[in-house]
């Protein structure tokens, strides 16, 4: 499923093309680029999660505070987002790309990801798709996408 998501993320998103489309012709555009169609109503679905996250954080907020809160995971959480992915999700929340709202609703997305199997390259897409889908959030945008196109070279001394 999270291929069909960069594809269409990657496709419609990052192209500028026409995002005014027809769901029954993105469906079949996805099965004649060769994805199963279980797995496209799945993504589809996982897409529609996404929106409705972005209806209702509009409509209410969170009240959190990032500098005296703190996210403890539930063991399924822990289950989907090994160590390295919280303390990505913790980094991106202490230099101001994610607000506790914002790692809300990754994690909610995550958690509706049918895998187990979660990299942390996963993740940042899907950080990157939920950044898109939230107005005034241009800025951390952009520093994420900067992240995820920047391979890791290791650290300096």
């Amino acid at each position: 499923m999270m291929d069909i998501l960069m594809y269409l993320f990657e496709t419609y998103v990052h192209s500028d093309s026409d995002l005014d489309i027809d769901q029954g012709e993105l469906e079949q555009e996805l099965l004649r680029a060769g994805f199963h169609q279980q797995e496209i109503y799945k993504a589809l679905n996982w897409l529609e999660g996404l929106a409705a996250l972005q209806d209702e954080g509009a409509s209410q907020s969170i009240a959190m505070s990032a500098a005296t809160s703190m996210r403890i995971y539930s063991s399924r959480e822990q289950q989907r987002l090994d160590t390295r992915c919280r303390g990505f999700l913790l980094f991106l929340e202490q230099i101001n790309v994610l607000t506790p709202e914002s790692r809300e609703m990754v994690i909610d997305r995550v958690m509706g990801l049918e895998t187990l199997d979660l990299q942390l390259d996963d993740l940042k897409w899907i950080i990157l798709m939920v950044l898109f889908n939230v107005p005034g959030n241009e800025s951390a945008y952009t520093t994420m996408e900067e992240l995820l196109y920047t391979t890791d070279h290791g650290v300096l001394h």
